[in-house]
């Protein structure tokens, strides 16, 4: 008897693949053009004001700073949700 080799798989493309490219990264490249994109569509300056002081930046600049903190929280939360 002889036994097959992995090999036999390596020109098939896995379920959820496209093009052979995982569909996990086209999400993430097309949701991370579509965030670069409304990022550099708001270049107006904005008063952010916090508890106690104002500040006066860039729109883009507020909503990097919420979009990667939303980001840390969701790696924080997707490591927590892992260990169960």
């Amino acid at each position: 008897m002889t036994r097959k080799s992995d090999s036999s798989f390596a020109g098939q493309k896995r379920q959820g693949d496209i093009a052979g490219i995982p569909t996990r990264l086209i999400a993430g490249v097309v949701l991370f053009a579509l965030a670069l994109w409304f990022l550099l569509a708001n270049l107006n300056n904005v008063k952010i004001q916090f508890w106690v002081f104002t500040v006066t930046a860039p729109l883009w600049i507020a909503l990097a700073a919420t979009l990667l903190i939303g980001g840390v929280i969701g790696y924080l939360f997707k490591g927590r949700r892992e260990g169960r």
